[in-house]
């Protein structure tokens, strides 16, 4: 990889990893649901006027889009703005890679290889540990909401597989349009109008700047700068980049936020990145043909998907 695409892929990590941080503060000016909404509003429109057409079915785009942006961007931002910090959040938004395998598994008849296993069990070790650690300072709801996020990004994930999409920016920008409504609606329903209205009325320029962070910085442009990595070198290379990610988000919220790291935290970190390092990055078992010709390669940590992680 040239040097020039390394800081790239080291870039996109950051602007991922900083988003849990950024996200933290926009809850401070929005209610989570429609704060989601908002992301998504901004990153669809005007991209959609100039990426094109889709380029697969309306049925991945809308699958896609209600798991990844209803289901697991709600869970997360209703989960950080009930007490998740962000950059445990950022950490254990890393076991989607788990969910991912097992629900391939399920639907695809991907059989995970001994070393995916292996990782596999690694990774939910390191969540336990977490839920320990959280256990103690937090509430374990807002954590269980997090979780409940990865396995919808999970979900995401195989639906993006099974779409395969040729532009990935062009798919995430379509995919972008699907959650507005349903969480503006969500929003009215478990938020109320008139606290969202509050939120609009009082928009200041921290507010507005927030907004177009998650939305073209970390939406648009990383999906966008992530893609074409993936369309210029192999996945297996790419894609240990995600793994960054959580290493970001945890010092940023350290910096700017001023999480504390306890030794628990740091051994939950140090069990799960490993164990989504060897379920992400170990080889696969041969498919069945039909599932070859169908699936695309999985989306790293950060992408839609997220993900990695992206948040």
């Amino acid at each position: 990889m040239r040097p020039a695409h390394l800081c790239l892929a080291v870039l996109v990590a950051a602007l991922w990893g900083v988003n849990f941080t950024v996200i933290e503060i926009g809850l401070e000016h929005f209610p989570p649901l429609l704060f989601s909404a908002l992301r998504f509003l901004v990153a669809a429109v005007p991209a959609v006027f100039f990426v094109g057409r889709p380029k697969v079915a309306w049925k991945w785009i809308v699958g896609v889009g209600l798991a990844l942006g209803v289901a697991k961007f709600g869970l997360l931002f209703i989960g950080m703005d009930e007490g998740m910090p962000a950059g445990l959040s950022s950490l254990v938004l890393q076991i989607q890679a788990v969910f991912t395998a097992l629900i391939a598994f399920v639907v695809l008849g991907e059989r995970p290889t001994r070393l995916r296993a292996l990782g596999m069990a690694v990774a939910l070790g390191g969540v336990a540990l977490a839920a320990v650690d959280e256990g103690t300072a937090g509430p374990l709801g807002a954590f269980a909401l997090v979780i409940g996020a990865a396995v919808c990004w999970g979900v995401s994930n195989v639906l993006t597989r099974r779409a395969a999409p040729p532009d990935s920016l062009n798919f995430m920008v379509w995919v972008s349009a699907v959650p507005v409504l349903p969480l503006l609606g969500l929003s009215l329903l478990r938020e109320g109008p008139s606290r969202d209205l509050d939120a609009l009325r009082v928009l200041d320029w921290q507010g507005a700047g927030v907004i177009l962070y998650v939305a073209w910085i970390t939406t648009v442009f990383g999906f966008g700068a992530w893609g074409w990595l993936l369309r210029r070198h192999p996945a297996s290379m790419v894609a240990p980049f995600s793994l960054l990610v959580p290493v970001f988000g945890m010092s940023a919220a350290a910096l700017f936020l001023h999480e504390s790291v306890t030794p628990l935290r740091w051994g939950a970190a140090t069990l799960l990145v490993g164990g989504v390092a060897l379920t992400s990055l170990a080889p696969a078992r041969a498919r069945s043909a039909d599932t070859r010709t169908t699936a695309a390669q999985p989306e790293p940590a950060g992408t839609a998907g997220e993900t990695a992680g992206q948040a």
